[in-house]
């Protein structure tokens, strides 16, 4: 198999790249959306205490939660 300096491997690094920026996708996706009330503050501080978390519950739960413009 191949390997990054006999350490990581590219399943290893795909996880590590999703879990990076998974939650950087949801702040952008939230903060370019309107919700309702104070709903908005309330899915950025979820993402930022738990980045593992917090944007698998925004993409099932939160985009239900956004205003049509």
């Amino acid at each position: 198999m191949f390997t990054l300096c006999g350490m990581i491997g590219p399943w290893q690094l795909v996880i590590l790249g999703l879990i990076l920026l998974l939650p950087l996708f949801a702040l952008i996706d939230i903060v370019r959306n309107e919700f309702t009330n104070t709903n908005k503050l309330i899915w950025i501080l979820i993402v930022l205490f738990f980045p593992f978390l917090g944007p698998i519950l925004y993409f099932i739960f939160g985009l239900k939660q956004k205003t049509r413009k």
